[in-house]
C-alpha cells in the first residue's frame, strides 16, 4: 500500500512541474518581481557567466565584439542621430533592432517553445563609467532634443573607451505576473539568446540573457545601476515612463558574420 502512495505522490508531482509550463508564468514571480534562475551572474565582472542551456549548467567565457562590429554599430547610430536632428525617421535596419531568437518555455496559447521578436538594443558602460555616465543623463536630461542628440552622438564616438564591448542591453517592456511574453518566458527558462541584425554587413550575436527586475531586494549595486542606466537612456530618447522595466543583459558568448556573398560572411564565426 505504501509503495502504490508513493508511486502516486510522485506522479502527482511529476504532473505539477509539468503544469508550470502551458499557462503565462504566473510560477516565476513572487511579491511582485523576479529573480531568474536559470543563470549564475556572480563571476560577471570576470567576463564568466554559468547558466542552465539545454537543461545542463555550463560554464562560458564572454567575447568582446570585434572590430568590425563596433565600426559598423558606431557608424550606422551617428548617421541616424544625425539624420533624426534633420528631421529623418530612423530606419528599421541597422544595429539598434535586435531580431532575438528564443527557446524553452511552452505558454498555453502555443504549441511551440521557440520565438522571434524585435528588441530595441544598445551598449551598457564599464562598470567604472556608469555611474558617471548616469549622472549625465540626469543632468542634461531637461535639455532641449538637439542637445541631447549631440550628447547620444558624443557618446558613439567613444564607443571603445565608455561601453563594455561583451555586452547588449534591451528593456523588457511588456512581461507582468499575469502575462509573460514569450521571450521572457524563455529567457527565464533558458538564457540561451540569438541576436541577429539586419543590414550589411550581418551580424549575429550569440548569448546569454540576464534579465534584472527593479524591485529585486537581491540586486547588488551594479546590478541597480545598469537598471537605471538602460531605463535613463530609454527614457533620454523616447520620453519620460512612470516605471522602471525589467533590464535584460546580453552577455555575448559567440560572435558571427552572417553577410552574404562573402567569404568572410555566409555564418563565419569571428575573433577566432
Amino acid at each position: 500500500m505504501k509503495r502504490h502512495i508513493i508511486i502516486l505522490l510522485i506522479i502527482l508531482i511529476g504532473q505539477t512541474a509539468l503544469s508550470a509550463e502551458g499557462n503565462w508564468g504566473e510560477e516565476l514571480w513572487q511579491d511582485g518581481y523576479f529573480i531568474q534562475k536559470s543563470i549564475d551572474a556572480s563571476r560577471i565582472h570576470e567576463n564568466i557567466i554559468k547558466a542552465n542551456v539545454d537543461g545542463k549548467w555550463q560554464e562560458f567565457v564572454l567575447e568582446d565584439l570585434p572590430e568590425p562590429f563596433v565600426s559598423w554599430d558606431a557608424k550606422a547610430r551617428i548617421e541616424s542621430l544625425a539624420g533624426i536632428s534633420k528631421g529623418e525617421m530612423p530606419g528599421l535596419d541597422g544595429p539598434h533592432n535586435g531580431i532575438i531568437a528564443t527557446y524553452g518555455y511552452q505558454r498555453e496559447d502555443t504549441a511551440f517553445k521557440v520565438n522571434n521578436a524585435i528588441k530595441g538594443c544598445g551598449f551598457l558602460p564599464k562598470k567604472e563609467k556608469i555611474k558617471e555616465m548616469i549622472q549625465l543623463l540626469k543632468d542634461t536630461n531637461e535639455d532641449d532634443y538637439m542637445k541631447k542628440l549631440e550628447i547620444l552622438t558624443g557618446f558613439y564616438e567613444k564607443i571603445d573607451s565608455l561601453f563594455d564591448l561583451n555586452k547588449q542591453v534591451s528593456l523588457e517592456l511588456y512581461a507582468s505576473p499575469k502575462r509573460g511574453t514569450q521571450t521572457f518566458l524563455n529567457q527565464m527558462t533558458d538564457p540561451t539568446s540569438v541576436i541577429v541584425f539586419m543590414d550589411i554587413p550581418t551580424f549575429k550575436l550569440k548569448t546569454l540573457a540576464y534579465l534584472l527586475h527593479p524591485e529585486n531586494p537581491q540586486l547588488t549595486d551594479y546590478e541597480k545601476d545598469v537598471v537605471e542606466y538602460v531605463n535613463r537612456i530609454h527614457s533620454y530618447f523616447h520620453g519620460q515612463f512612470d516605471k522602471q522595466f525589467i533590464t535584460v543583459i546580453y552577455n555575448i558568448v559567440e560572435v558571427y558574420n552572417s553577410s552574404p556573398g562573402s567569404e568572410q560572411g555566409k555564418g563565419t564565426r569571428m575573433n577566432q
